[in-house]
């Protein structure tokens, strides 16, 4: 299905957000690409597959002046805003009693306070029936792991969020979800998963299916909800971990 709508997205440089950039182009979107990384997110914007409908703002999330410069920056090139997708997330956290408040807080700011600053800027533009926000969460905020305390509180937060702001706008028409992703290699997982076998025993190992995820399995996700064909799905979280969630899986 080719649409003609507009997206926010954040952390659109590298891993899932790329994949996202990728999906919404392909599917006909135009997309603002924001990032903190400015060369890689121009990157990012060169081998989209349609560069001429992607326009790039280079900032850092938790700026005070970030949701509106990026509202500005859409509005100005597109004229609209149907969709954000809240992908800016740090990872690599530590247990509680070794995260000090500089870090608790940090986590807090990047993945739960930014998507939640993002979305009330954009949601007084978004079209009933049509506007839909995805927040990404993670696994770790529905299931309890060890050594995550911030990142995990963060993205269970952030589930929550996604509820009740369905509770909210969903009576206007407008629909909010999040996608909660499994093992997915990327530039915040990959050196932990190749260097720190207790993490991959504890995480990819006892995932029921031949490979790990990949930043487009989410991203496909992530524009189905986003999409008419979600139409009557708000305030859900779509787990895409290839069974390692809901399964007790060990490798023989």
């Amino acid at each position: 299905m080719l649409t003609s709508g507009v997206a926010i997205i954040t952390g659109a440089a590298q891993g899932i957000g790329r994949a996202a950039l990728q999906r919404f182009v392909r599917a006909g979107a135009r997309v603002l690409a924001c990032d903190l990384k400015a060369d890689v997110l121009e990157e990012a914007r060169a081998v989209s597959g349609q560069p001429q409908s992607v326009r790039t703002l280079a900032q850092d999330v938790t700026a005070a002046s970030a949701p509106s410069d990026a509202l500005a920056a859409a509005l100005d090139a597109f004229g609209r805003v149907d969709w954000l997708v809240n992908n800016a997330g740090i990872g690599n956290a530590k247990p509680a009693e070794q995260t000090s408040d500089a870090e608790w807080d940090r986590f807090l700011d990047v993945n739960l306070r930014s998507a939640f600053r993002y979305s009330r800027a954009v949601l007084p533009r978004l079209e009933p029936g049509r506007g839909a926000i995805v927040h990404v969460a993670s696994i770790f905020g529905i299931l309890g792991n060890p050594g995550s305390a911030p990142y995990a509180a963060s993205k269970a937060a952030l589930i929550g969020l996604t509820r009740q702001m369905a509770a909210d706008y969903g009576p206007r028409g407008i629909r909010i979800n999040a996608v909660a992703p499994g093992v997915v290699p990327t530039q915040l997982s990959q050196e932990r998963l190749s260097s720190d076998d207790y993490y991959r025993r504890l995480v990819a190992e006892p995932t029921p299916f031949p490979r790990l995820g990949r930043p487009e399995d989410v991203a496909n996700a992530i524009w189905f909800l986003c999409s008419d064909e979600a139409g009557f799905v708000n305030g859900h979280t779509l787990v895409v971990d290839g069974g390692w969630s809901v399964t007790n899986y060990v490798p023989r």
